[in-house]
């Protein structure tokens, strides 16, 4: 009889403990959800408190959003114990609210209701964070606090776009929207290689490329300084990058030098572009063709720096860059990855490896972004990975070949006497580079 008292004793107090535990571990863990909440009403509120005029006043700063992140989470917290109406019926209330402080702003002169707006999405991310939705409300406080924080280039983004700029993405958007699904997700024609969907997404992956550096343009400007305009420029387009400023070496012969570090600069950007294209189209070739591409970058950012360093930093007039949603560019690039997808395949039929690499000599001649596609997409079927690395590897020596001849024949004898040599010798790296490639 004792001994079963005993046990029954030890058995409930065993309980209790277990049930003690499991209540700290629970604090322990709403505690830290807690903390989250805050912190994440504390960064935006830092912003808003940042960003607030000398006398105005604020919605909500400092202190007022780590209270409404925390009112969101204490509101989902009594929500998950009862009825997630509690939670409807908090936000609701929140939300009227806000849309009285902000009627009582209006009347006051102040119309604009960014603050008010920030202040519904904390209380909700504070909410999601109870929930466990750690991802998306993290990644969700940053990219608010990232649009709050970058409004002044914001602004003057919109002022830099014209009408023709805002024209030419919407035609794209639409033609994309409306067009790509319709497409048919099917190769045919001969050696069955051309895919209408596939080819479209590849000039979506294109325009959207170009589109970041013509933002980036609109955004700084393309009159900042010269080897700032050749690194953004890079992004759209190196080619106008290369025949603009050899143009403009003529008209200001003692800068022949900057404009050779920005040439230089915005032809290297070519290959971080191409390891961006690969990596969406062909992650196994990523892994194949990346140290080539280091090398290439870094000797092209070697060079541009050791002209850069030496040369006369002046602003200069913009080079001009035309927005690449236009629908004409993106539908010729599209047509030209076609026709370079299907002689290549139809190359490598009658050919060989060989026929590949004259097709990738070709095409490099007038542009990179079309055959490094091409390569890549072909890796994923039939042709082997080693012969489309050294093709895209050739295709960036004979377009680096173009250039140089851009600026030798048409820039001024100083900017020769500079880009020759730097075009040369990331010439010369990228042969070593594809003859080197098949021995390792």
């Amino acid at each position: 009889m004792g001994v079963e008292f005993a046990s029954g004793r030890l058995a409930v107090a065993t309980v209790q403990l277990i049930s003690q535990e499991a209540l700290t571990s629970d604090l322990a863990v709403v505690l830290q959800k807690a903390g989250i909440a805050l912190l994440i009403g504390v960064l935006v509120g830092l912003e808003r408190e940042r960003d607030r005029a000398d006398g105005d006043e604020l919605f909500a700063g400092i202190r007022t959003f780590p209270l409404i992140s925390l009112l969101g989470f204490l509101s989902s917290l009594l929500a998950s114990a009862t009825s997630y109406w509690v939670l409807a019926v908090a936000l609701a209330a929140f939300f009227a609210l806000v849309i009285t402080t902000y009627a009582y702003s209006a009347r006051e002169g102040h119309i604009g209701m960014t603050t008010e707006v920030s202040a519904l999405i904390v209380f909700i991310l504070g909410a999601l964070v109870f929930l466990e939705f750690y991802t998306i409300t993290i990644a969700s406080a940053v990219i608010l606090t990232l649009v709050l924080t970058i409004k002044a280039p914001l602004h003057h983004l919109v002022e830099k776009i014209q009408e023709e700029d805002i024209y030419a993405t919407l035609k794209f958007a639409v033609i994309t929207a409306i067009i790509l699904p319709v497409l048919p997700d099917q190769t045919f024609g001969p050696f069955d290689v051309l895919n209408p969907r596939q080819i479209w997404y590849m000039v979506v992956l294109i325009a959207g490329v170009s589109f970041l550096g013509y933002i980036l343009v609109k955004i700084f400007g393309s009159s900042k300084g010269i080897t700032l305009t050749g690194m953004l420029g890079g992004l759209v387009s190196s080619t106008a990058v290369t025949l603009s400023f050899s143009q403009k070496s003529k008209e200001s012969l003692d800068l022949g030098r900057t404009f050779g570090s920005a040439i230089i600069l915005a032809c290297t950007i070519m290959y971080p572009r191409v390891l961006v294209m690969i990596a969406v189209v062909n992650r196994q070739l990523l892994t194949l063709i990346w140290p080539s591409i280091l090398v290439l970058t870094l000797t092209g950012v070697g060079a541009s720096l050791w002209l850069w360093r030496k040369a006369a930093r002046r602003n200069t007039e913009g080079v001009e860059i035309t927005n690449p949603f236009e629908l004409r560019s993106a539908i010729k690039f599209g047509l030209i990855f076609a026709v370079i997808l299907f002689v290549s395949k139809a190359s490598e039929f009658y050919f060989g490896d060989s026929g590949v690499y004259v097709t990738a000599g070709l095409a490099g001649l007038t542009d990179v972004d079309a055959i490094t596609l091409s390569m890549a997409s072909l890796a994923k079927t039939t042709l082997s990975e080693s012969t489309a690395v050294s093709a895209i590897l050739l295709a960036t020596v004979s377009n680096t070949i173009v250039k140089a001849g851009i600026a030798v024949f048409l820039g001024s004898t100083h900017l020769r006497k500079y880009t020759l040599p730097a075009f040369t010798i990331l010439a010369i790296v990228g042969i070593i580079l594809i003859l080197w490639f098949p021995l390792v």
